[in-house]
């Protein structure tokens, strides 16, 4: 019986130099992560170039050395390639071009659910990368911010409800936007549509 290399020993041989280690790794999960892109792009040519692109990410990454090994190489390689079906969906809009008479335009009969399909998978993913950053924030920061983005808050009742002045719920709202730039420029995020 052959024993199962871990990802984690053929990602440390690749970044030795063992070409073939990285062969094996695309191997074991091509399929996952083929199948995984194909379900969000219904577009054969237009997955397999989001497959290279993410194998080419992964190379670069690797070969600079910014990958750090937690032993999970297959949910890291799943994010880079749905960074990269967000990335593609924001670049093309996919509304076709037409050039139609005056007096009758198509698309104002038509709808394309597919682009409507599309729109929601990147709100969903903002939303989601947006939870995550709000969740980094210390704790007095996170919660005005949620009372006044979420809750729709005024200044007044956030002071009411935390017990702060007004002065110092502004101020907590405005260190808490700071800082989640500063997050977002770090992890390198999108957060638009």
């Amino acid at each position: 019986m052959e024993l199962q290399i871990n990802d984690s020993i053929l990602v440390k041989n690749y970044i030795a130099g063992d070409e073939k280690a990285l062969e094996t790794l695309i191997n074991r999960h091509n399929q996952r992560i083929s199948s995984f892109i194909y379900s969000k792009v219904m577009d054969r040519d237009v997955a397999e170039d989001i497959f290279q692109d993410t194998f080419i990410k992964v190379i670069k990454t690797l070969k600079r050395g910014n990958y750090s090994e937690e032993g999970k190489f297959l949910p890291w390689v799943m994010r880079i390639a749905h960074n990269l079906i967000i990335d593609h969906f924001r670049k093309n809009k996919r509304m076709p071009k037409f050039e139609g008479s005056d007096d009758f335009n198509i698309f104002s009969v038509i709808k394309d659910e597919k682009l409507n399909i599309e729109k929601q998978i990147i709100k969903d993913q903002i939303e989601s990368d947006l939870t995550l950053l709000i969740d980094e924030l210390p704790e007095d920061q996170r919660e005005v911010l949620i009372m006044r983005i979420y809750k729709d808050m005024s200044f007044k009742e956030i002071s009411e409800n935390t017990g702060v002045s007004i002065n110092t719920a502004l101020g907590r709202m405005r260190y808490a936007l700071i800082n989640l730039r500063k997050i977002v420029d770090r992890k390198n995020i999108v957060l638009t549509n």
